[in-house]
């Protein structure tokens, strides 16, 4: 980027926009109120916003964009929460219920590795009847065939509901996940880290103190995590800027954070959505608000989490392209299966082929790069591209779906909950 130019262009900003982007440009923190302001920029200063946050997002971490070859596993669908977002849980008396017993799980994560996988990522949904050892027990049983896969597991949601159903601490639990071969969590069930929202969104969902407890103790304990935000849907400029700040602050503390993820909410399905449950309700983030999300999110972040990933789930292909050119720099995995958008309503398909991402990545003028979970570069693709064998793929539905799942007597709840 042409530096003058931008510093020229913001000579005719907004006073209060031009300030805080070059605040960002000098390498300062910006605040909650001058992040909330960003979200509102116009014009020119839409597009500053844009140019900024891409110029930080070069110095940070340069022209390289990142990927994994991950899969997917949802191994139930399950839950006893009914949380306003989402339509992937299933009551326990559901017909659609589904519950993978340990040796299909084990055979996903043998496939996955066959085909170039480093990483399964393991979460579902809390069964009312869950054994305390469960997700132990999933886990050694993945190590114990596939040892060299990167286990990243277990949203704080559900390491709380291990925790509650084991009787010991978080920290004890967290302790045993991490014996069992857990090597990282997602950092979801976040959605806005504001207790009032979420008990509008997803009442009696893990509370904000308790989020951020199972967070930090994780990172304090060596097992690091991913950051999210579900944006789109009831919260404002200010409850995204404000859940943005308490990521820092908890980065700041423990450094744990390997990336910020900010998620569309995919309203179709979704039963607040569906039913109308809360006035005002929106059906998504619109384009440039996806645009301004991303950017804000790498100008708020800038010193304290260099990888901002963009979803093709959420957004799809072309999207998430574009979000490369405002602060993103990582394109997520291939996941294999995924089920939870996809009950949502997403319609971006359950999987994405290396060969289809580092095109992608090409396309939009940059260097991609396959990684790990923790953000260690596996190989870098210049002129000549490379080969794997997920691209050797030509019917996927050898994976089946999410709505085939439900629809599987051999996986119903009732019939594999104890296996």
């Amino acid at each position: 980027m042409n530096t003058s130019l931008l510093e020229s262009l913001l000579k005719n900003a907004d006073p209060l926009i031009s300030d805080t982007l070059n605040h960002a440009l000098d390498e300062k923190e910006i605040s909650v109120s001058e992040a909330t302001r960003l979200f509102y920029a116009k014009g020119l200063d839409f597009h500053l916003v844009g140019m900024v946050a891409d110029e930080l997002r070069k110095r940070r971490v340069g022209d390289i964009v990142t990927y994994v070859i991950n899969r997917n596993i949802n191994f139930t669908n399950v839950c006893i929460k009914q949380c306003g977002f989402c339509a992937f849980s299933r009551d326990f008396r559901e017909e659609e219920g589904y519950f993978l017993p340990t040796d299909e799980i084990v055979r996903r994560a043998r496939e996955a590795r066959a085909l170039g996988a480093t990483e399964v990522c393991v979460q579902a949904g809390l069964p009312p009847d869950m054994d305390a050892d469960t997700y132990e027990n999933i886990c050694r049983a993945i190590k114990g065939q596939v040892g060299d896969i990167h286990i990243h597991g277990f949203s704080p949601e559900e390491v709380l509901y291990g925790s509650t159903r084991s009787g010991v601490s978080i920290k004890e639990y967290l302790l045993r996940l991490k014996d069992a071969g857990v090597n990282s969590l997602p950092g979801t069930a976040a959605e806005i880290l504001d207790q009032t929202m979420r008990d509008k969104i997803s009442p009696g969902r893990i509370s904000v103190s308790k989020w951020i407890e199972v967070i930090k103790t994780a990172h304090k304990i060596g097992i690091p995590s991913t950051s999210t935000i579900m944006f789109g849907h009831l919260e404002s400029p200010e409850d995204r800027a404000k859940h943005m700040a308490l990521i820092r602050d908890i980065q700041k503390e423990t450094g744990g954070f390997t990336e910020f993820v900010p998620l569309n909410f995919i309203h179709s399905e979704a039963p607040m959505y569906k039913e109308n449950l809360h006035y005002g309700i929106k059906n998504g983030a619109d384009g440039p608000d996806v645009l301004l999300m991303h950017a804000v999110s790498r100008i708020m972040f800038n010193n304290y989490i260099n990888n901002i990933q963009t979803s093709w789930v959420k957004e799809g292909a072309g999207m998430a392209q574009l979000v490369l050119s405002w602060g993103a720099n990582d394109f997520g995995g291939t996941l294999i299966n995924e089920s939870i958008s996809t009950a949502a309503g997403a319609a971006h398909g359950q999987l994405l082929k290396p060969k289809d991402i580092r095109q992608l990545i090409k396309q939009a003028g940059r260097i991609p790069a396959q990684r790990t979970t923790s953000y260690k570069i596996i190989k870098t693709f210049g002129l000549e591209d490379g080969h794997d064998p997920l691209d050797e793929i030509q019917n996927t539905s050898q994976f089946g779906s999410y709505h085939e799942l439900i629809k599987l007597d051999g996986y119903r709840y009732k019939n594999n909950r104890r296996k």
